[in-house]
């Protein structure tokens, strides 16, 4: 009984989605009421499930799926990561339908917000990396609703670069599952560690940990495949924004956990890689937010610099061995931190956006003042973010810092280099203060900062209370959590780190941390001081202009900076292009052959004349290596309409009209019978052994 509640957890949310659906087409209040139950009932049944597990493990499954099945099981981590995940679902629905009261396609994002539930706790439950990617895939396709849900053009081509950056990673996951699967014979997480161990051939597992890291890591956000969380939040719903970056980039991180945690455990090489793209992605995430005037873009840059801080206690792991309890723990609690913080403060973007349809800092400034709850709730997620003491932030950030302390002090002990390493420590805290900058920016421009139109500044004043009584409790609740975590760091923080251990083969503690001495709360202080720096220095005089008389936030950063527009974008055309060119060549040489067989074996009188047909055939082969050099030049290809053989166009028209009768047919109908064929093979795998 007690493991068909892992199945609960999983499914439920798919069957409720397809109810939620029709209801909402019914009336609008019965589908908010019934999504709310919904969303109540998963946390209840996720809550009752890990009270159920204790120190225990629970295993499921459906092994008639796919032949191979699909198998979930709850340990310690995973009780932490559903019960997060829960929380953050039921608050972000019982956000929604002051949020959505005056938006369209409603029922359709309640729909896909269930699918993405259930794909999302599938993900986090999975047992094997089979399993995983399953979900995984399910979960990418599902959310890509949310970016595209207002259909503005902005939000168009970020959900289709959110797609194919998922799409992308997903097919390269996909490829080291094979490999994995190929020469280690298990993709079962608890048994990859054996049999990693025992594969003498590492070469081929580090192509295949590059595959897996490339696949989650683009879901996760990290560099350089974060170019979709700038662009994906400011058009999503903010919903959507607070499970984005709170919830859906902690899968992509789950999945790097698992494979570092079984085919790299403490392999210092993988760990040595995950903790150089960490740090890249840290600091240019907090460079980006900085720059940034658009509220939601600032904290969606956030989340990529939050997820930097995670895989560089992901790194930091593999390096530290067997002594990697401070680092697996401050990762661990980083992510739990980060997830409550990014409910916070989107839902205080929400609140902003739907009471005044803006999100420039120019346009918002002096919206909070005089509301105190929303001020209250911004500085709680403010200050845990920034890792001001007192607040949960502070003791993930901490421990992860007492990682790398660690590091470099074991590197001195055996005679060793340690120039990176504390090159790593020193970003890692200049990072902590551009993190307090840019927050203190966003806190400046909302609540201290009078807009500069008194007409607009009346009619924010106005708006209270801008939020009901439910949104209140669902913004009220995390923001409290993070005072409440960071004020018992050993009774609350300690004790979520100590259930999480078993799944990421943590050591054991060395020592006990004391989070308010001296030698941890300097490295609080030094952010606060390089904050102190940066924030007159570079945000009031390099980031702000007088513009009629007033000063207003610009945005500095050149857009030849826009990594997707600048590379990715122009690397695809030349490559499309390339291939297109390949394929005209290609098809102009099975015309050729066409027209061969057709003059030498079959004898046909459709065409106007042999004469006619053989000019045609030599016009087409001239055309063929014309077309070859072409390419080979990067030039356009086209046929001639004008010049020494325009005479053949009608040749080459009727040339057409054959290829098109003898040869699209063919193809059309070879195509029909593939995808028959792959239909009843789907149809066979999904029945079979049930």
């Amino acid at each position: 009984m007690n493991d068909n509640l892992l199945l609960f957890i999983v499914f439920f949310p798919f069957i409720a989605g397809l109810l939620a659906y029709p209801l909402g087409k019914a009336s609008n209040r019965a589908r908010n009421v019934w999504v709310g139950l919904v969303s109540i009932a998963e946390f209840a049944v996720t809550v009752y499930a890990c009270v159920q597990a204790g120190s225990g493990t629970l295993h499921a499954g459906w092994q008639g799926f796919c032949s191979l099945g699909l198998r979930f099981e709850m340990d310690g981590f995973r009780r932490v990561y559903c019960v997060v995940l829960a929380f953050m679902w039921m608050m972000t629905l019982l956000y929604s339908p002051e949020y959505f009261a005056h938006h369209h396609h409603r029922s359709r994002y309640y729909l896909f917000n269930l699918f993405t539930l259930g794909a999302t706790a599938g993900m986090f439950l999975a047992q094997d990396l089979c399993t995983a990617f399953v979900f995984f895939e399910i979960m990418s396709f599902t959310s890509y609703t949310w970016v595209v849900q207002e259909e503005t053009p902005e939000a168009i081509r970020a959900a289709n670069t959110y797609l194919g950056i998922c799409i992308i990673g997903g097919l390269t996951a996909l490829m080291g599952l094979f490999l994995l699967q190929h020469h280690l014979g298990t993709l079962e997480i608890s048994r990859l560690y054996e049999a990693a161990a025992a594969f003498e051939n590492k070469t081929v597992l580090y192509w295949a940990g590059a595959c897996l890291l490339f696949g989650f890591g683009a879901k996760a956000g990290m560099f350089p495949l974060h170019i979709w969380l700038p662009k994906a939040h400011p058009v999503a719903p903010a919903p959507a924004s607070a499970l984005l970056s709170g919830i859906l980039t902690k899968a992509g991180v789950f999945g790097i956990l698992a494979v570092t945690c079984s085919v790299f455990r403490y392999d210092p090489a993988w760990g040595r890689v995950i903790l150089v793209l960490g740090t890249v992605t840290m600091v240019l995430g907090a460079l980006l937010a900085l720059v940034g005037v658009n509220l939601k873009r600032v904290l969606a840059c956030s989340s990529l610099s939050q997820i930097g801080f995670i895989l560089v206690g992901v790194g930091m792991m593999g390096l530290l061995g067997e002594h990697n309890a401070l680092a697996g723990r401050g990762a661990l609690l980083h992510m739990v931190n980060h997830s409550t913080f990014k409910l916070v403060l989107f839902m205080v973007a929400g609140v902003v956006f739907m009471n005044t349809h803006k999100l420039e800092l120019n346009d918002i400034r002096g919206f909070g003042r005089g509301k105190p709850l929303l001020h209250f709730c911004y500085l709680m997620g403010a200050l845990g973010i920034g890792g001001i003491p007192l607040w949960s932030g502070y003791v993930s950030k901490t421990l992860l810092h007492e990682s790398i302390v660690e590091y470099a002090a074991e590197l001195a002990a055996h005679g060793l280099p340690a120039g990176g390493i504390h090159a790593v420590e020193w970003l890692f805290l200049f990072t902590g203060g551009l993190t307090l900058t840019y927050m203190t920016k966003l806190y400046v421009a909302l609540f201290w900062e009078k807009n500069p139109d008194a007409k607009l500044q009346a009619a924010y004043d106005r708006k209270r209370p801008c939020m009901n009584p439910v949104s209140r409790f669902a913004l009220g609740v995390p923001a409290a959590a993070i005072l409440v975590m960071g004020l018992l760091p050993n009774a609350v923080m300690d004790r979520i780190a100590d259930v999480g251990t078993d799944f990421l083969h943590l050591g054991p503690m060395e020592h006990a941390v004391h989070y308010f001495t001296w030698t941890n709360l300097k490295g609080a202080v030094i952010c606060i001081v390089i904050a102190a720096v940066l924030y007159p220095l570079v945000v009031r005089r390099l980031l702000m202009r007088t513009q009629n008389g007033v000063r207003v936030y610009v945005n500095v950063l050149p857009t030849w900076m826009d990594l997707e527009d600048s590379v990715y974008r122009p690397f695809f055309r030349v490559l499309f292009r390339f291939l297109g060119n390949v394929a005209h060549c290609v098809c102009d040489a099975l015309d050729a052959v066409v027209l061969l067989l057709h003059k030498l074996i079959f004898f046909a009188k459709d065409v106007k004349s042999d004469d006619s047909t053989s000019r045609s055939l030599v016009y087409r082969t001239g055309r063929l290596l014309d077309r070859v050099c072409a390419a080979c030049r990067g030039e356009p290809l086209a046929w001639d309409e004008e010049g020494p053989h325009a005479e053949h166009m009608v040749e080459r028209a009727a040339v057409r009209r054959y290829r098109e009768s003898l040869i699209t047919s063919a193809m059309s109908f070879a195509l029909l019978l593939m995808v028959m064929a792959l239909a009843a093979a789907l149809i066979y795998l999904l029945i079979r052994n049930t």
